[in-house]
């Protein structure tokens, strides 16, 4: 208690500073102090909000050919173009996975680690990369900051924005190789590559058939007792 001296008095939990408490009671609150003043949206944390706003301000003169998406800094756009080139110039030393930017390395490196430095001030949930941190916030806050220009829907995630905007352009960038099928999303191309290379990762617990999806494997189970069952997924 002596190093969490601020006090929830509405739950009890405690804090070691009290900006935390305060961002903490907002969660019972649902409090959004900090609005916009272009479109009057609201947000939870100031640093939202000025993210936000910079989407209205910040001209983006860096323009990928590839889905037409702009950027106001180069850093980002040469980031972005990575998600296209699908290069990765840095390998795990461990595991030989590849990432794209060296800071998804690193965060990486600490699963194999098992360290865990961002706490979660809330529920104290750790996690080995601080962007997997900020996106559980939400989880609390129910804050999206994310919008879509065209239909102003809002998501908790920057992906989830991403590939929503791409049901209104009708893009599908990720193409396989083996057929040249297309998918506005990876997940979807890999589940797909699978009836390809007739992988089945998803294993059943109780009988040991497998499955190229998970849905398909929880579909299974049902078809066994409804005591609680494991899914275990090979890599």
């Amino acid at each position: 208690m002596e190093d969490r001296p601020y006090e929830c008095e509405v739950c009890n939990k405690t804090f070691s500073q009290r900006c935390h408490l305060m961002r903490h009671l907002r969660t019972h609150t649902k409090e959004k102090p900090h609005a916009c003043d272009i479109c009057n949206k609201t947000f939870s944390e100031r640093s939202n909000l000025i993210r936000h706003k910079g989407t209205h301000t910040k001209p983006k003169p860096y323009n990928c050919d590839f889905c037409k998406k702009s950027f106001s800094r180069f850093p980002l756009f040469t980031t972005h173009l990575l998600a296209h080139t699908n290069d990765k110039p840095f390998p795990c030393d461990i595991c030989n996975k590849s990432f794209s930017q060296r800071r998804n390395l690193l965060g990486h490196l600490r699963m194999h680690m098992n360290e865990k430095p961002f706490a979660c001030d809330i529920c104290n949930k750790t996690f080995s990369q601080l962007s997997n941190l900020k996106t559980h916030l939400r989880t609390h806050t129910k804050e999206k900051p994310f919008q879509c220009d065209i239909c102003n829907k809002t998501f908790s995630q920057q992906h989830g924005l991403i590939g929503h905007v791409r049901t209104h352009t009708n893009e599908k960038p990720f193409a396989c190789d083996f057929c040249n099928k297309r998918f506005s999303h990876r997940p979807n191309l890999k589940t797909h590559l699978r009836t390809h290379t007739k992988e089945k990762p998803f294993v059943c617990e109780v009988c040991n058939k497998a499955f190229s999806n998970k849905s398909s494997l929880i579909r299974h189970l049902q078809t066994h007792t409804k005591e609680k069952l494991v899914i275990r997924k090979y890599v």
